[in-house]
């Protein structure tokens, strides 16, 4: 009885995907950890937020909970932006290696903390990992969506949400380890800050067994070897008619681009014929995720919960956890299912007309039955029901978060930017994605102590009028290749790249030819 091999036809761009976006574990891994690291008591009590009374420094506590959170956002902002020039000069696998030492650099510098070492070292080791994580968050899916074919580029760009999922995901089940059974000592953030160093190297491991995006080689002229590896990619010899006709439209594009931006310098990558709106379209996109709501229930997750009943630290931190594995499991489901069939378009409306609807439906809720906390104390009851239904519509509104406005900024932005200008694009992105995502950090848990219920209406508000209006105005790119947004944005007329297209394909044809010939007349001469 044989026995059929069956051939991954693209497995070789999943694990590319897999080992850049490692790098995005530790994204949503930090962005979540640092909420139930400050909310637990023995950290209030070495940093100064409980007082020698016994009593917590409310200002204190907001102050120092924002800093811990945001310094983040602030160094990645600063690294995502100096991305760009490193990942056109070293390319994107080298640039993400770097990255991702200087976030090791910061994880050290964070788990050190305590004793004669205080809060500024968990500041700066912050920052410096925010410079690490912007700089791969701004790489990485410019580098595999470089790497994958057009018919699954939505659902392999698509896992960068996942792994944000699944980074957000075991930080909770950290903190909620680490708070049922380290509950002193300094361990309680040794060691989940600590972790973040086991990610880190398995991606800096992984990035040998990986090669260079072919764009990035043919930007730089290395064409046989981009033709080469793209051939490795796709599981196809470098002679076959997809990879020559693939290899093509490459070589048109960055061609029209170098010729469009002959004597222009960077200014034509942001203000080049097509290239404004792009730009726009990106920065747009980021500024309305991070104001859906869902960062402000990542990162204070433990304390949204307290919010609407669920006190105590197991209370908090459970529901956290379990919020965890719903995002992960309905990112999963919409990546692999729906992102490739269902359209970048509807899925960003149908995302935010239902984030809106649970988010209305909370503050409803919150505002007809109020939450009483506990005395301090006094024991922690069990949530009411109301409690319950509102954990309920925050499960179902990550849902439809995963579902949209979660992973497709990243896919679309991914998708939008030609190749010349692709790193600049993913930088600008990223840069606006950590400066909003700073802003949000900063003060959510001054808006959720003076708001109240009117923080999930504000977040609603926000999701129906704006991010749905949004959803309906931006152009459709589900299986299209990278080359032909260009068409679509109008930078280059259909019928210029076709007829450029077919100059390369003959071009490469007749290199391949020559190729041939080499190789005929080596054997003949016996070398």
């Amino acid at each position: 009885m044989t026995s059929k091999v069956i051939d991954f036809k693209n497995i070789r761009v999943y694990w590319l995907a897999f080992v850049a976006y490692w790098g995005i574990v530790l994204f949503g891994y930090d962005t979540g950890i640092a909420g139930g690291v400050v909310s637990q008591p023995y950290f209030e009590e070495q940093f100064g937020i409980i007082g020698s009374d016994g009593k917590v420094n409310k200002s204190k506590a907001v102050t120092i909970s924002s800093n811990v959170v945001s310094v983040l956002q602030a160094g990645a902002f600063f690294g995502a932006l100096g991305s760009a020039p490193l990942s056109a000069h070293f390319g994107r696998r080298w640039t993400l290696a770097g990255f991702t030492l200087v976030f090791c650099v910061g994880a050290i510098l964070t788990t050190v903390a305590g004793g004669s070492r205080g809060i500024g070292y968990i500041y700066s080791g912050r920052v410096i990992s925010g410079v690490g994580i912007g700089g791969i968050s701004a790489v990485a899916p410019a580098y595999v969506s470089e790497c994958s074919p057009k018919d699954v580029r939505g659902r392999i760009t698509g896992l960068f949400q996942i792994m944000v999922a699944i980074g957000v995901m075991i930080s909770y089940f950290i903190n909620l380890g680490v708070g049922l059974h380290i509950p002193n000592g300094p361990n309680m953030w040794r060691i989940p800050f600590g972790f973040q160093l086991l990610p880190a190297g398995l991606m800096c491991l992984g990035l040998f067994t990986v090669k260079e995006s072919p764009r990035w080689l043919a930007s730089k002229g290395h064409i046989d070897e981009a033709l080469k590896t793209l051939a490795y990619l796709r599981k196809e010899h470098h002679s076959s008619s997809s990879v020559r006709h693939e290899m093509a439209e490459i070589e048109a594009a960055i061609n029209e681009e170098r010729e469009a931006r002959q004597g222009l310098g960077i200014r034509e990558a942001f203000f080049g014929k097509g290239n404004l709106i792009r730009f726009v379209i990106a920065i747009f996109i980021f500024f309305l995720q991070q104001w859906s709501g869902q960062n402000s229930v990542g990162y204070y997750a433990p304390q949204i919960f307290s919010s609407i009943g669920y006190s105590g630290t197991l209370n908090s931190l459970l529901a956290s956890g379990i919020y965890g594995i719903v995002k992960v499991i309905a990112t999963i489901i919409f990546v692999f299912l729906l992102v490739d069939s269902l359209g970048r378009k509807p899925s960003l409306f149908i995302s935010a007309l239902g984030m809106g609807t649970t988010f209305f439906i909370i503050g409803a809720i919150l505002k007809t039955h109020p939450v009483v906390v506990p005395a301090p104390g006094q024991p922690t009851p069990s949530p009411p029901p109301t409690s319950k239904a509102m954990a309920a519509m925050l499960y179902i509104y990550v849902c439809f978060y995963s579902m949209g406005w979660g992973p497709l900024p990243w896919v679309y932005v991914a998708d939008i930017f030609p190749t010349r200008t692709r790193h600049y694009g993913l930088a600008v992105a990223s840069g606006s994605q950590w400066l909003f995502n700073f802003v949000v950090s900063k003060v959510t848990p001054t808006i959720e102590a003076k708001l109240g219920y009117k923080l999930f209406l504000l977040f609603a508000t926000i999701n129906i009028g704006g991010m749905a209006v949004f959803s309906l105005l931006i152009p459709e790119t589900k299986g299209l290749s990278l080359e032909e947004m260009d068409v679509m944005f109008g930078a280059v007329s259909s019928d210029a790249r076709e007829a450029l297209i077919r100059k390369e394909e003959r071009a490469l044809g007749e290199g391949n030819e020559v190729r041939s010939l080499e190789s005929d007349d080596a054997k003949v001469v016996g070398v």
